[in-house]
């Protein structure tokens, strides 16, 4: 996962010169509460949101709400780009 989500990183950085004065960003979302976590069965997944929650900075798990704001951010900031906005609670500081 490391190595894909660097390799986003670097390709937003470079079709942003490559593409400007088009603006490119990106949106690397961390543990958002959607159902792709419903594979885990209800307890599964409420024991990994709880595990997750407790250890990052933000303590919690985020939203769709979280992620949309960054889009809108991202979208209506016209001095923005060539950035990838991590929207993870802080997930990997820990």
């Amino acid at each position: 996962m490391a190595i894909t989500n660097g390799a986003v990183d670097f390709l937003t950085r470079s079709l942003a010169v490559e593409l400007a004065p088009i603006r490119v960003n990106t949106i690397s979302p961390g543990v958002i509460d959607t159902g792709a976590w419903d594979g885990f069965g209800e307890d599964g997944k409420r024991n990994y949101f709880e595990h997750i929650s407790s250890t990052n900075p933000a303590r919690r798990i985020g939203t769709t709400d979280d992620v949309a704001g960054a889009v809108l951010f991202a979208m209506t900031n016209s001095f923005l780009t060539g950035v990838t906005l991590k929207i993870d609670g802080g997930e990997p500081l820990t």
